[in-house]
């Protein structure tokens, strides 16, 4: 059998990417009772919310209060965009930011209309600045697997662009399948690369459930080494830029499983269900994932 590790850290992604996409603006107070409630579960590390253009976003309008009342616990992280939004989100307290770009140059295009090259000719010297000031960073790498556009997308690609935010000194990189269409075979021979590429760096996977694979491709990804892993709470979010993204792998589906391999997490799993509890009201669709299922049949 391959060597899984002893621990491993989940980063909740719920209060952003998986309420970015919600049609139905979700008040700010139930977004804090939600993450306070995660918190509460044991969750550590939180993806709060994002910096970014109410017109496009418009569910991510209440981004200042969110991270002015949040409980300040564990790393919490805010995707920023662009100077502005990294500008905001330092000003509004954030202690950790997020910046993104895709892979393939048609989702980039499609989502902040620049090309890959672009992108990361804008983000260096704002990333250099950040490490400079002594700021968390964290990368989010898109479409490093399929891209709703292109199609496949090159391992060597994926590594190209990790390795750039290495030189640059990030300190973590999210690598995302995007739209939910890579394999437990991908899966493990990607992040095997990143791991051997990138010793000293924090590798995240980050899976969507389109095609069902998310838990597979997350055994995968434990088998290659990964021990940290982004999901999201009741299996909230899709990506708005990406045709066929559907929701993200489930936080309580993912601590399940990790639980049952004798993994430990750190997470109180009837409390993170209960939180999910507190947010499904006020988004829209039921929630069916499988731990969440259970947990309200036991009431």
């Amino acid at each position: 059998m391959f060597s899984l590790p002893n621990k491993v850290t989940i980063i909740e992604v719920g209060p952003r990417d998986g309420l970015q996409n919600e049609a139905k603006l979700v008040p700010a107070e139930k977004k804090l009772e939600f993450i306070h409630a995660l918190q509460e579960a044991g969750i550590e590390e939180m993806e709060l919310t994002s910096f970014v253009s109410p017109k496009w976003v418009p569910q991510m309008s209440d981004s200042k209060e969110i991270v002015s009342a949040v409980q300040k616990t564990g790393r919490q992280f805010v995707l920023t965009p662009n100077e502005k939004g990294i500008a905001s989100a330092l000003d509004a307290g954030a202690q950790a930011v997020a910046v993104f770009v895709g892979v393939s140059d048609a989702f980039n295009k499609k989502n902040i209309n620049k090309t890959t090259a672009e992108s990361m000719e804008t983000l260096k010297p704002l990333v250099l600045k950040l490490k400079q000031d002594g700021v968390f960073v964290r990368a989010c790498i898109s479409t490093a697997f399929y891209c709703p556009f292109e199609g496949a997308v090159m391992p060597d690609d994926t590594v190209s662009l990790c390795r750039q935010f290495t030189e640059w000194g990030i300190d973590e990189l999210s690598v995302a399948d995007t739209i939910g269409m890579a394999s437990p075979k991908e899966s493990y021979d990607l992040f095997s690369q990143l791991a051997e590429a990138f010793p000293s760096v924090m590798l995240t996977a980050h899976f969507h459930d389109t095609r069902k694979m998310a838990i597979a491709n997350i055994y995968a990804a434990l088998q290659a080494g990964i021990s940290r892993f982004d999901s999201s709470a009741g299996g909230l979010g899709g990506c708005p830029f990406a045709p066929g993204a559907t929701g993200n792998v489930a936080t309580e589906d993912v601590v399940n499983m990790l639980h049952r391999l004798g993994i430990e997490t750190g997470i109180d799993l009837d409390q993170l269900c209960a939180a999910v509890e507190k947010i499904e009201p006020y988004v829209s669709h039921p929630i069916a994932t499988g731990m969440y299922t259970l947990f309200k049949n036991r009431k």
